[in-house]
């Protein structure tokens, strides 16, 4: 557990509890009782579950476990438990109504803004109440993505804004010299995961990483040259993948019938745009267009690297381009333009090293799989990473255009299956 600098005001931690959770309204709103327990798959969860499990989590970090409240469901930890109930059995549990699990999650964020008002936050229960906020603002992401794999209509987010100007391609490379790389959080972080922590010394070999991830356009080309039917494309476990699911290309895109491409966008077909970051591929697709490319996926330290430029003596950038939290100037997040913006956009988040868009966009697959720095030791919240460790998933690096920016910073790790396409993930290259 860190609690870094100094916490935030009760109002801020009010005012950023209620904006994810009207996030979470907007996100599950519109959809019929049939929409809302959904297919039985793998990928998603139930969305009324999903819900009293935001709920469920934020009282059991923010009330019972920091203030020994009882709960306020008797069968709240049998229905809502994730680490207890198993994935394929929440469509069969005897959830409450749609309009009951939502008054079960309001009215356990209102008794923790009811502590919040009454007792000044110090380091521990700023920590909690930030656990509680960032694990519903995951989740915000998941029903995001959770519409897409379904095919329900688009959501319709209160920060939705007309796009920047198409701003087209960012072809090229740039030059990262070698050297010992701090790679992980630093103490004096505001808030950190345990699998972040802590900053140790890693040595990068001088690398050449584009300056932009790559386009629907570039990716195409290796679909109409034929990679996905092309094995030596791919590693072995990547063609087995493409072989189970018979995949000819990316999940959402079909043929158009004068040509090209086009895609499913929510419950719409709409054109691709040619220079927005492919998205929704895995780590086996990633890995395909790089070997076919003459091309290779960063490592996580490569990409941290690239990301947080040279080293500053006793400190590290937060963010690619400095110390200031991320605006609409830096970076596409929050929902803000309800999809991805062409890779050219948004000079002003450049890296020091001149990579755009490291932070927000698309999920950035790396070579790296998911394993723990050294020395690691779980926070109390220990299924958020330790369990994970010992499986395949890949470590993916700086957010999509779903994600709130007040989660990230250069070393946050998300991490995936590496056949997961559901996910808000595209990546970027390297020379090889």
């Amino acid at each position: 557990m860190s609690t870094g600098s100094a916490p935030p005001t009760r109002d801020e931690l009010a005012r950023q509890l209620r904006d994810a959770r009207a996030r979470t309204l907007q996100l599950v709103s519109g959809l019929s009782d049939e929409q809302l327990m959904g297919p039985r798959l793998a990928i998603v969860n139930p969305l009324r579950w999903e819900v009293g499990h935001v709920g469920w989590f934020q009282e059991s970090w923010a009330l019972r476990h920091l203030w020994s409240e009882p709960p306020s469901r008797r069968d709240g930890d049998s229905l809502y438990d994730s680490s207890r109930v198993a994935h394929d059995t929440r469509w069969d549990l005897p959830l409450p109504t749609m309009a009951e699990t939502l008054e079960f999650a309001r009215g356990v964020l209102e008794r923790i803004l009811h502590r919040i008002a009454t007792h000044e936050p110090d380091g521990k229960a700023a920590y909690f109440y930030r656990l509680a906020l960032f694990h519903e603002d995951m989740h915000d992401e998941a029903f995001t993505y959770t519409r897409q794999t379904l095919g329900y209509p688009e959501p319709r987010l209160a920060a939705a804004a007309p796009p920047p100007d198409e701003a087209g391609p960012l072809p090229g490379d740039v030059e990262v010299p070698g050297g010992t790389h701090l790679l992980g959080g630093t103490r004096d972080s505001p808030f950190v995961f345990d699998n972040e922590k802590w900053a140790h010394g890693v040595t990068v070999a001088p690398f050449r990483i584009a300056r932009a991830p790559v386009t629907n356009a570039e990716f195409a080309e290796f679909v109409e040259a034929g990679g996905y039917r092309a094995e030596r494309f791919w590693t072995p476990g990547g063609w087995r993948w493409r072989a189970s699911v018979a995949a000819e290309r990316p999940v959402y895109w079909e043929q158009a019938p004068g040509g090209g491409f086009v895609w499913r966008r929510y419950d719409r077909v709409v054109p691709l745009a040619p220079h927005a970051p492919v998205i929704h591929v895995n780590a086996f697709e990633a890995d395909g267009y790089c070997r076919w490319a003459g091309r290779r996926l960063p490592t996580e330290a490569e990409w941290e690297l690239a990301a947080t430029g040279p080293a500053e003596v006793g400190r590290k950038r937060p963010f690619p381009w400095g110390d200031e939290p991320p605006t609409s100037e830096h970076a596409n997040l929050d929902g803000r333009w309800g999809g991805c913006v062409d890779v050219a956009a948004l000079p002003a988040g450049d890296s020091a090293f001149g990579c755009r868009q490291m932070i927000g966009n698309v999920w950035e697959w790396t070579a790296s799989r998911f394993l723990p720095y050294p020395g690691f030791v779980a926070d109390p919240y220990k299924d958020y990473s330790e369990p994970w460790f010992a499986t395949p998933h890949r470590v993916l690096r700086g957010g999509c255009w779903a994600t709130r920016g007040r989660l990230l910073r250069n070393t946050w790790r998300n991490f995936y299956e590496p056949h997961r396409r559901d996910v808000l993930g595209g990546f970027r290259t390297c020379a090889p």
